[in-house]
């Protein structure tokens, strides 16, 4: 599998998938279908324009910063 996966990227604001993505200021706004990821770097673009990190942390589309959910201690 390589490190990159890209697929194409439709014109316009709009999702074009038969169930609309969530969009990128909905609180499911992760389940939006990935667009490009980069597995070294840990990090996807989601259809609704959000940058996903591994970390769970998020950048979405007008800047705002989502910070990582805090993990409990094992």
């Amino acid at each position: 599998m390589p490190e990159t996966e890209t697929k194409p990227v439709t014109s316009g604001t709009q999702c074009a998938h038969r169930t609309p993505c969530p969009a990128a200021d909905a609180a499911d706004r992760s389940a939006a279908v990935t667009l490009s990821r980069d597995c070294v770097t840990g990090w996807a673009l989601l259809c609704n324009g959000v940058l996903h990190f591994d970390d769970t942390g998020e950048l979405l589309p007008d800047g705002q910063i989502i910070a990582p959910a805090v993990r409990a201690a094992a």
